[in-house]
């Protein structure tokens, strides 16, 4: 372990990471990842230790960390060093260690842990109490190695939402959130729209799961947050807020319940859609082959794919069809979540006898379902 403390304290400057893996029999942890962090107390070493789908943490001080590696970390099997431009992979051979250097495109250091800054709406750090009882900041608001992607994925939502309400001078303001979930994204909004924005904003929050809407009312409630409330209800079967809607949003609502909450927001004159959807399997269940688009339908995984495509490309031509402007945005990049599909629509006029004659014309060829274009009023062929 000498060699290995070396190569740690020495090439601290340089160090990404150090990710201990294959854990001898009784490792209390699948993985360790360790850091170089600055703290306020001054430089540290920080452990992510993963146990099934939760994360611990451990911040090391220089003397700590050769006794921490006798103990902890000698339960791994393989220790991977990622430093700017190599990486040094450490695998044990009976009481020893194999040594094996090679060559990355890592061009720089990790940013140094909890002292990073980011251009981001929400930063890590502000003082947000309801986002520790969210599980995304930690007790002293920095940002949970877990959920890390998540609140990227978030903020990136923001600057969506924040780009196009640019021109809004409204004081109130409501917003309907289709199938919130743990609701991050909506506590988040909440937050953008009320303390940043300083509107008197209304949202409301709608999921399957009880205890998860019950449990978002408490923390609403518990931090003051009066114009948010949640409930349970599905989108499918009516008994929506029934008031006037400014903005409706979907994320990763499954499969037509995407095309359930767009076809309210467009009933009740919503006048923006943010809409990431999710699960598109209707088309792909009832698509047959019949026309130019045949090849694609050759293959299973193919076929899955292209009835994906297909099924928001029709989205955004109907959304066009009744009078909204329609943009395609990659939501996050395709690395953090292949869902990565955003529907930006703002009402821009009123049509009285929407025009759906491309999507029929697709629907007739390849016989496919729609619930979009039938919830619309599309007539569908017998």
């Amino acid at each position: 372990m000498k060699e290995i403390f070396d190569n740690l304290a020495l090439g601290r400057d340089t160090l990404v990471k150090a990710t201990f893996s294959s854990p001898a029999a009784g490792a209390e942890f699948s993985r360790i990842v360790l850091r170089p962090v600055l703290l306020k107390g001054g430089a540290r070493w920080q452990a992510e230790r993963y146990a099934g789908t939760k994360v611990f943490h451990r911040n090391l001080t220089k003397e700590e960390l050769f006794p921490w590696l006798e103990g902890e970390g000698s339960a791994y099997r393989q220790i991977c060093l990622t430093f700017a431009g190599k990486t040094v992979t450490f695998v044990r051979r009976g009481t020893g260690w194999k040594k094996s250097e090679a060559g990355n495109t890592v061009l720089s250091a990790a940013p140094r842990g909890n002292n990073r800054e980011k251009e981001y709406l929400l930063k890590e750090g502000e003082e947000i109490p309801a986002f520790v009882d969210l599980g995304v900041f930690t007790a002293d608001y920095k940002i949970k190695a877990d959920k890390y992607d998540k609140y990227k994925q978030i903020n990136r939502f923001l600057e969506i939402v924040d780009d196009a309400l640019r021109g809004v001078d409204k004081k109130s303001f409501t917003l309907l959130d289709f199938g919130c979930g743990k609701s991050y994204l909506t506590f988040f909004l909440y937050h953008y729209l009320v303390k940043m924005r300083g509107m008197d904003a209304k949202i409301i929050g709608y999921d399957l799961k009880a205890d998860v809407v019950a449990q978002c009312n408490a923390i609403a409630e518990k931090y003051g947050y009066d114009g948010l409330r949640f409930y349970v209800n599905d989108v499918t079967k009516g008994g929506l807020y029934e008031g006037e809607i400014d903005a409706v949003v979907t994320l990763h609502a499954c499969d037509v319940a995407t095309d359930y909450a767009l076809a309210f927001a467009v009933e009740r004159g919503a006048k923006d859609i943010f809409s990431v959807p999710c699960c598109q399997h209707e088309v792909n269940g009832s698509i047959r082959r019949g026309g130019d688009f045949d090849l694609l339908m050759k293959h299973g995984l193919f076929k899955e794919r292209f009835s994906a495509l297909l099924t928001d490309a029709i989205r955004a031509e109907l959304l066009r069809a009744v009078g909204y402007s329609v943009d395609v945005l990659e939501f996050v990049d395709f690395s953090h979540s292949p869902k990565n599909v955003m529907l930006r629509a703002h009402r821009v006029r009123a049509v009285e006898s929407p025009d759906f004659s491309a999507v029929a014309d697709l629907m007739k060829k390849y016989r496919f379902r729609q619930t979009l274009y039938r919830l619309l009023g599309g007539k569908e062929e017998e």
